[in-house]
């Protein structure tokens, strides 16, 4: 529900928390009568529209928190009036969704102790935020806390003067900023800063190293560096930083061994220096940072054993080791760090090496491909509350010890080589963990027989094993269930329609690539908070759900590869959440309606691949402005290519999005699930079909091959200068291939093969610098190849079938502007001079047999001929040998 306007009514008011209330909507205007209020705090609650301009009426207000909000609305820039509400201490805007240029009017907040402008996650290609100057700051001189993450000052030159002119500023992050960098000062006067965040920050121009000015920073407790791609040796000035309790220089190109002056950062109490390329051993002097909590060096080249003076840090909460090429055994001394919580090895575990360990709660070594080796009966000394023992060797028996673990929440098993079935124990002494992942083993068996009640797990990921038999029910409290690639059975029907009291919880199912069958059940009105839903793979028949279209969070639609039919589903005009939808690989019939172009207006991948949809491609497809994939192919679609392709904006610009991946959202989440999940489709690219997720983001592609469609291809798809492939071969395309395709500078692939197009190839082709595959083969294609870097390189079967000459084909194009045809040894073109000529024969042949079939005096008379003609011949051969 929306924040109550009635709350604007209670003017005594001096403090109103509605943080992480759940509300949804615009925030009230009438907040802007609460002229007492000092304390306001509004983080996570408006999911939209502008911040009320009443807002600034409240000239009292100290704190204001609008944080966690998505406030882009009309206004999409930070509001100019916040800069007037000068008795404000606090300001937190993180998170908000604002972006372009900071107001100076904020620098009018002189009173301002804490400024937060981070506003992570919202920016696609540049920074959210623009600052041609910083200087508005220096007016701050209160400001102990300022965060200015995420925001482009590459133009504030003298952003280190201004910042260094607040005097009790203790506190500064600058990550993943855009920052100038120029001739640092000789004079620095941090005189206050304690903590300093620059993680992933970029230079214009670039460096890869640590700015020596830092090192000047005595009074500095907390340095984060990660990210920034600093190349060389860790710098020695860093041993000048003698307070520093916490260091992160971690997803760094280090190059070097760990020196050994941070073996002397007595005080320290993080220290992260993974994924930093680091090389060498690990010195015994690792001993001596006593009071450190927490040491990770995971994913580097360390070499050697593990020192046994490890043993000395008996403060490490957490200790994290693995992807290295650490040898050995695990040090005995490892049984001294009683307050280890959280445990990440790369190497074999046994009993002994866990004995001591009472206080562990948090076992995490996934990815590690270890082996633990314990016995059948035993049982550890600990309670574990999160257990993530991923990729070990622990199969092929379910793990019988973990039945002792009655405080688990976590527990991830996934590809551990268990050959065996879930126990029946396992279900009832577990009821309170929140994430399960099994998947990836051999698990098998029919899950429904040790299942007494219900699944009541949040997350359940059982994929990718070999459990049979009818699907398990669920219980309200179940958010993701994961039950792909195994050989589930039978109907959906109880499954989705027997809890019928209350809508259930469910907002990711994913039951791909299994064994189910008959159609599917008209039950989806009780499952209203489903973001994914992927049935594709299966053996699914008859017609689209209609109750699916009540699904109005729905974003992503898998249903491909079964046996459906009927027309396109009417009902999915209502989910206009949709991001993507598969329903390729089936038997659907009919036209494509108008309306997906103009309500699905959230449509990012559209597949229709392998179906019967006849009629014209709809011009309100072009109204899909976020449209990245347009998979059309494999059906009976006729009439032109639409014209006003130029208008899906998404394909106009180049793609140099930070994201790869495309997110569906879900409207809750839980500890230990994700708010989003990655959407996955299989694409036919380049020539194989392979499924896209980790990348989908970035690609951008429209295939309408293998269908019946007539025309020219349109000039106006050449302004697509952002699409990667083109697929519009096995139609009836006539013309010449648009001239102005060496625009499209982002084309990796092209196939206009089996048309009937004419012409030459245009010259601009050899501009396309991306492009790894050309296919032409089969057209009417006539002329010189054009010269280019790629064009030549290509395979000659790319051209066949053609008129055409000149490299990669082995013809010549000859001088006076004749063209010829090459096939190739495999070619399947027609070679019309033989054609020609073996007609010509059978007709010759048959001019002269004819008459002679027919009529018998002509026989006659033409046998008399020949008789003649051979009694000439004898007789001149015999006066020629007589002579």
């Amino acid at each position: 529900m929306s924040i109550p306007s009635f709350l604007g009514t209670m003017t005594s008011l001096t403090h109103l928390n509605l943080s992480d209330t759940g509300f949804r909507g615009k925030i009230p205007p009438q907040i802007g009568n609460l002229s007492n209020l000092v304390y306001l705090d509004l983080r996570y609650v408006a999911a939209n529209g502008t911040v009320p301009s009443q807002i600034g009426n409240l000239s009292k207000l100290q704190y204001l928190d609008l944080s966690g909000n998505y406030l882009l609305g009309e206004g999409m820039s930070i509001p100019s009036f916040l800069g007037t509400m000068t008795s404000l201490t606090h300001l937190d805007l993180s998170d908000t969704g604002f972006y372009g240029k900071i107001p100076p009017q904020i620098g009018n907040l002189s009173n301002l102790v804490y400024l937060d402008l981070n506003l992570e996650g919202y920016s696609v290609s540049e920074p959210p935020l623009f600052a041609e100057n910083v200087e508005w700051v220096s007016s701050m001189s209160k400001l102990e806390y300022l965060d200015l993450s995420y925001a482009n000052l590459s133009k504030a030159f003298h952003w280190l003067h201004t910042l260094q002119s607040l005097p009790s500023l203790t506190h500064l992050s600058l990550s993943h900023c855009t920052l100038p960098h120029y001739n640092e000062p000789s004079l620095l006067n941090f005189s206050s800063l304690q903590t300093l965040h620059l993680s992933a920050t970029s230079y214009s121009p670039a460096i890869s190293f640590v700015p020596k000015w830092i090192f000047k920073l005595k009074k500095l407790v907390s340095l984060q560096l990660q990210g920034n791609e600093i190349h060389g040796p860790i710098p020695g000035g860093i041993r000048n930083l003698t307070l520093l309790q916490n260091l992160d220089l971690s997803f760094n190109s280090f190059s070097s061994s760990i020196p050994d002056c941070l073996y002397g950062f007595h005080r320290l109490k993080s220290l992260d220096l993974s994924s930093s390329n680091l090389h060498g051993t690990i010195s015994d002097a690792l001993g001596n940072l006593t009071s450190l909590v927490e040491l990770d060096l995971s994913y580097n080249q360390l070499e050697g054993t593990i020192p046994t003076s490890l043993g000395n840090l008996t403060s490490l909460v957490g200790l994290y080791l693995s992807y290295n090429q650490l040898e050995g055994t695990i040090p005995t001394s490892l049984g001294n760090l009683t307050s280890l919580v959280e445990l990440d090895l790369s190497r074999v575990v046994n009993e002994d090496d866990l004995a001591n360990l009472t206080s562990l709660k948090e076992f995490d070594a996934s990815g590690n491909n270890l082996t633990l080796k314990v016995g059948p009966h035993w049982i550890p000394n600990f309670q574990l509350t999160y257990l993530d023992v991923t990729s070990w060797h622990i199969g092929p028996n379910f793990p019988s010890w973990i039945q002792s673990q009655n405080k688990l929440q976590y527990v991830g098993l996934s590809n551990t080589g268990i050959l065996d079935s879930i126990p029946t124990w396992f279900w009832e002494p577990h009821s309170q963990v929140l994430y399960l992942n099994l998947s990836h083993n051999h698990i098998h068996g029919e899950l429904v027989t040790t299942i007494k009640n219900p699944i009541s797990i949040q997350t359940v990921d059982l994929s990718t094993n070999h459990l049979c038999g009818k699907l398990p029910n669920l219980s309200n409290d179940v958010y993701k269930l994961d039950l792909s690639t195994n050989s589930f059975s039978e109907s959906m029907q109880d499954f989705l329609c027997n809890n019928l009291d209350k809508p259930m919880q469910l907002e990711i199912l994913n039951l791909a690539s299994n064994n189910l069958s008959g159609e599917i059940p008209d039950c989806w009105i009780n499952w209203p908070f489903l973001v994914e839903v992927n049935l594709q793979s299966n053996h699914f028949v008859g017609n689209f759900p209609p109750s699916m279209g009540s699904l109005a969070e729905l974003q992503s639609l898998e249903i491909r590869n079964n046996l459906l039919s009927g027309i396109f589903p009417t009902s999915l005009k209502k989910t206009r959440q949709l991001i993507s939808l598969d329903l390729g690989e089936n038997n659907l019939s009919g036209c494509i309606p108008t309306w997906v172009g103009e309500k699905l207006s959230n449509m990012k991948i559209l597949r229709l691949r392998s179906n019967s949809f006849t009629g014209h491609i709809p011009n309100e497809i072009c109204q899909m402005s976020l449209l990245q994939v347009l998979d059309l192919a494999k059906n009976n679609l006729s009439g032109n290519i639409p014209s006003c392709f130029h208008n899906l904006s998404a394909m106009t610009l180049v793609n140099r999005s930070p994201y790869p991946q495309i997110y569906s959202h879900a409207p809750n989440h839980t500890e230990y699930s994700s708010v989003s999940g990655i959407v996955s489709v299989l694409l036919w690219l380049k020539g194989r079909g392979d499924e896209y997720g980790n990348i989908l983001g970035l690609v951008t592609s429209i295939d309408l091959s293998s269908n019946k469609l007539l025309g020219e291809i349109p000039r106006e798809i050449t302004d697509l200068n952002g699409l990667n492939f083109l697929n519009l071969s096995h139609n009836q395309l006539i013309g010449p291939i648009p001239e102005g395709i060496g625009n499209m500078g982002s084309l990796q692939t092209i196939d206009f093969s089996r048309n009937q197009i004419s012409g030459e190839i245009p010259p601009t082709i050899s501009n396309l610098s991306f492009l790894s595959m050309l296919d032409v083969s089969y057209n009417h294609l006539k002329g010189k190849i054009p010269t280019g870097t790629q064009l030549q390189t290509f395979d000659a079967s790319s051209f066949i079938g053609n008129n055409l000459c000149g490299p990669p084909l082995p013809i010549n194009c000859s001088s006076n502007g004749k063209t010829h045809s090459y096939e190739g040894s495999h070619g399947h073109g027609v070679n019309w001079f033989f054609v020609s000529a073996t007609i010509g024969f059978v007709v010759g042949l048959w001019i002269v047999i004819a008459p002679l079939l027919i009529c018998r005096s002509w026989r006659h008379i033409y046998f008399h001929f020949l008789d003649h003609v051979w009694f000439k011949l004898q007789s001149f051969s015999s006066y020629s040998i007589t002579v």
